[in-house]
């Protein structure tokens, strides 16, 4: 079965398989739109290659929110930001932190900007977890012009959270 699917690419030419792909060529991406093959001959009678489109969209949630790299990262984007800052601490192995995650995300991009989300994995990045006295996931900082003004550990139903949030960013 594999010989009769494979067998039409096997009439191509070495040098069709072996040609280097520019940098122009392996942008773009071609998405086979027609194979036609003739059992008689066991060559393709007609092949046609359609560029397909490539899209790349971001919400508004991921606009707001952004993954911890390392200290210089957590020093650059939270603790000098003019922003408000929420720092998610957690992990991947925690199922609250997999609840409270997407929770928190939601009500942050609700704000529309006023105020920025920080994740930090703390398997990744233990020494900012002992730093912030983290002793429990999932922990939530809420940070301010570098100085954290509120914390939570555990998970919160959305109005806690939007309340949280109304506290931090203030009037």
């Amino acid at each position: 079965m594999a010989q009769k699917l494979l067998r039409p690419f096997m009439s191509l030419s070495a040098k069709h398989l072996s040609r280097p792909f520019s940098p122009q060529t392996s942008l773009l991406l071609c998405r086979v739109s027609a194979v036609t093959y003739n059992v008689a001959w066991h060559r393709p009678l007609s092949f046609t290659a359609t560029p397909a489109a490539r899209t790349f969209s971001t919400t508004q949630v991921f606009r707001n929110t952004f993954n911890v790299q390392d200290g210089d990262d957590f020093q650059d984007r939270v603790l000098k930001s003019q922003k408000p800052v929420v720092i998610d601490f957690h992990a991947q192995w925690c199922g609250p932190c997999k609840i409270l995650g997407p929770r928190l995300e939601k009500m942050v991009a609700k704000h529309q900007g006023k105020v920025l989300m920080a994740k930090v994995d703390i398997d990744d990045h233990t020494d900012l977890a002992l730093e912030y006295e983290v002793s429990a996931v999932p922990t939530v900082l809420a940070m301010k012009n570098g100085d954290v003004v509120d914390k939570f550990v555990g998970i919160k139903d959305e109005d806690q959270l939007e309340a949280f949030l109304k506290k931090l960013i203030g009037p």
